[in-house]
């Protein structure tokens, strides 16, 4: 039987609906089945739209448990009293297939009655727990955002007089990783508190901004070193006149004085140690050894950049995967 007004039937409403809609191509989706006993099976297909509130502090290694409330509308708990059958009263298909990145963790029912100031009315709830498929997050949204990061540790490697090359690689992936953070919040809804993604996804545009930082002191060391250099040029210069002037003073001199007196002063004069006059710049560690092979400033800033840059970001990496996914285990038990 498909007619429905002629079996008396419960006002059976959701309470946590949205949309609700019906099925009734080509034929309204439904049958009536009475049985012997005075059982009457009554099936109808609907699809709803239910609000379910979710924390997203763990987003994206988050599993988010949603209810379904079944419950009658105007019909006390004296009148009325639903209950859930006793094999199987939630069934799902084997082959169900989920949006979104979600798996089905797992589902169950129970009682949800509820009493308000017109009375006490009986209830069925079911929970169902899904899980994220982390997978599709990591594809999507980790892995970009690590080639992004990476892409901008290349101009450590550019020549630090490669002013467009630098400027415009690190604008690039810094615009990259801004347009990523905003997809992604604009894929979620506004909430007050910052979610996992956000971590990441801050310490991601951190580490690019922190790169283009980068290149401006090095152009700041790069012109300090310039200057400096030239300072020294002058001075050499200066030095290379003065001992070009007491070398004239010298051989003006040899022409009226005899070198025996000096040469008998030097000979009685005392030794100076090598070391007061070469000294010891024998570095004290390895790094600094390595160090003491770039002269320039700039240089040296370029070559700890491309050290110290994957090795935090590694180390941040590790912790970040480390403490979220200990708190998700943590959430569960």
């Amino acid at each position: 039987m498909t007619d429905a007004s002629r079996v008396w039937m419960p006002d059976t409403f959701f309470r946590n609906e949205k949309i609700g809609s019906f099925h009734t191509i080509l034929q309204p989706n439904l049958y009536i089945r009475i049985f012997p006993d005075g059982t009457v099976l009554y099936s109808i297909r609907v699809s709803l739209t239910c609000a379910c509130s979710m924390h997203l502090a763990l987003f994206p290694l988050d599993e988010q448990t949603c209810h379904l409330f079944v419950a009658s509308y105007g019909w006390t708990k004296s009148d009325l009293v639903y209950e859930w059958y006793e094999k199987g009263p939630v069934q799902i298909p084997g082959n169900l297939s989920l949006p979104g990145g979600f798996n089905l963790g797992g589902y169950g029912n129970q009682y949800c009655d509820v009493k308000t100031a017109t009375g006490e009315y009986s209830c069925l709830q079911v929970d169902l727990m899904f899980a994220r498929q982390l997978s599709f997050f990591i594809v999507t949204v980790y892995i970009p955002c690590s080639m992004t990061v990476s892409v901008s540790w290349m101009s450590f490697w550019l020549d630090h007089k490669a002013v467009p090359a630098r400027v415009a690689l690190g604008v690039t992936t810094l615009l990259a990783m801004s347009t990523t953070q905003a997809s992604i919040q604009n894929s979620l809804p506004p909430v007050a508190y910052t979610k996992a993604i956000d971590v990441w996804s801050g310490v991601c545009v951190f580490f690019v901004f922190s790169a283009l930082l980068e290149y401006a002191l090095v152009n700041y060391a790069s012109r300090s070193d310039a200057q400096r250099a030239a300072k020294q040029k002058e001075r050499k210069e200066k030095e290379l006149e003065l001992c070009a002037f007491n070398a004239e003073q010298i051989e003006d001199s040899s022409h009226t004085h005899s070198l025996d007196p000096l040469l008998r002063r030097m000979e009685g004069a005392q030794s100076v140690p090598l070391t007061s006059i070469i000294p010891s710049n024998i570095p004290s560690s390895r790094i600094a050894a390595w160090m003491k092979n770039y002269k320039f400033a700039a240089k040296k800033i370029d070559v700890l950049s491309r050290v110290c840059f994957p090795s935090c970001f590694f180390v941040f990496s590790a912790l970040y995967w480390t403490y979220f996914l200990n708190k998700e285990q943590e959430r569960k038990k």
